[in-house]
């Protein structure tokens, strides 16, 4: 699947705070100066002038006899490309919890990198809910304490709430002549990726390439000799995939950069469409969600953070991830945006390769595969 290029690179969303200051954002900023999204009648019209329509779903809307009448603050620790659904999924959410219960939310928002947004929340930011690019992310806030085991039970899907899957971004015009994974592979093919050592994301860019080799067949060898030969043609290693985009459109080093689906379909409904392949094997992008069970039992906002949660599954907040390139995980949803996305014939998942805590302990733990193959290629 391809797109005509006509902008140098590709939209990027407002990132607040900007993380890569000196010191953390949230020793500085009040929660309030976040993104606020009010309930009640001070933001009625407002909600009205955006178009939102109060949804017709009554999943995740809590017990109306049970809620408080005092408001109640939610804190959402997210990742930098979900804003926008964020930005038309809150007033909804907000605007139902009010009608049903009486009680006016505010939901403060902060976006960032996946890890950066991990590391913040482990610092101290006070998320009530987090939703963060891949599971592992999820699994160093329960290890640090601050969600309890078995989170993955405790929303619909295991907790996955959209997905995507890994794209190739090419040059204007395709120069290079790239078709797939295997051209990646080339000697006169440099490929841009962030380190997956530092970049979550950049976790799902190395299985994709692994599992393109184990999940078609061919054995591990096969896999770490071709694994070996991509990140040869590696010219650098940026930490996180921001600085990754950095290096391929601002200094235009590269031929391919590795992205994901719901970042170009999201740059092409902003009119900055380029050239992209989705490859016929491919992984799944799982994103989960989950309550951060130390911060809404210290601050007492456990039911309307798990009612938030559970909104996200339904159809009208599933919509609004499908809008903005996300694959939903709701069926009825997958189905009526089903034409937006290409057909992959081989998905895999990081289950497929052994779960979380094997891919970590295989191949990006200290002296694992990856440190293997940076030592052999010599970056």
């Amino acid at each position: 699947m391809t797109a005509p290029q006509n902008s140098p690179r590709p939209s990027q969303i407002k990132v607040l705070p900007d993380f890569r200051r000196p010191s953390p954002w949230w020793q500085s900023v009040s929660r309030r100066q976040a993104l606020l999204f009010v309930a009640g009648l001070g933001l009625a019209g407002t909600i009205a002038a955006c178009g939102s329509t109060p949804p017709t779903s009554e999943a995740g809307a809590g017990d109306a006899t049970t809620a408080a009448a005092d408001p109640v603050e939610l804190t959402l620790v997210s990742y930098a490309v979900t804003q926008a659904a964020y930005e038309q999924i809150i007033p909804q959410f907000v605007e139902q919890w009010k009608a049903q219960t009486g009680q006016d939310v505010t939901i403060d928002q902060s976006y960032g990198g996946s890890g950066s947004q991990t590391r913040a929340v482990l610092d101290g930011l006070e998320a009530d809910v987090v939703a963060l690019a891949l599971a592992l992310d999820t699994q160093k806030l329960e290890e640090g304490g601050l969600i309890e085991p078995g989170w993955e039970e405790e929303a619909p899907n295991g907790a996955i709430v959209h997905k995507s899957v890994a794209a190739l971004v090419l040059r204007e015009g395709n120069p290079k002549n790239v078709q797939g994974w295997e051209d990646l592979a080339r000697d006169d093919v440099q490929v841009v990726t962030a380190n997956p050592k530092t970049s979550g994301g950049a976790r799902w860019n190395f299985l994709a390439l692994w599992g393109l080799n184990t999940q078609s067949g061919k054995d591990d060898a096969e896999a770490l000799d071709f694994s070996t030969k991509v990140f040869s043609n590696v010219p650098v290693l940026p930490k996180d995939a921001r600085e990754a985009t950095d290096v391929f459109y601002q200094r235009g080093q590269g031929d391919v950069l590795i992205n994901y689906e719901n970042e170009v379909l999201l740059a092409a409904q902003n009119g900055e469409e380029q050239p992209f392949i989705i490859p016929d094997v491919n992984i799944s992008i799982d994103n989960p969600v989950a309550v951060v069970d130390a911060n809404v039992d210290k601050n007492g906002t456990r039911e309307v953070a798990e009612a938030f949660v559970e909104f996200l599954f339904t159809p009208e907040a599933q919509r609004e991830f499908a809008k903005v390139g996300f694959r939903p995980v709701d069926p009825g949803v997958a189905e009526e945006f089903a034409e937006q996305y290409p057909k992959i014939d081989t998905l895999f998942t990081v289950a497929d390769l052994g779960g979380w805590d094997a891919v970590q302990e295989k191949f990006f733990a200290d002296g694992a595969v990856f440190d293997q193959i940076q030592s052999k290629v010599g970056k």
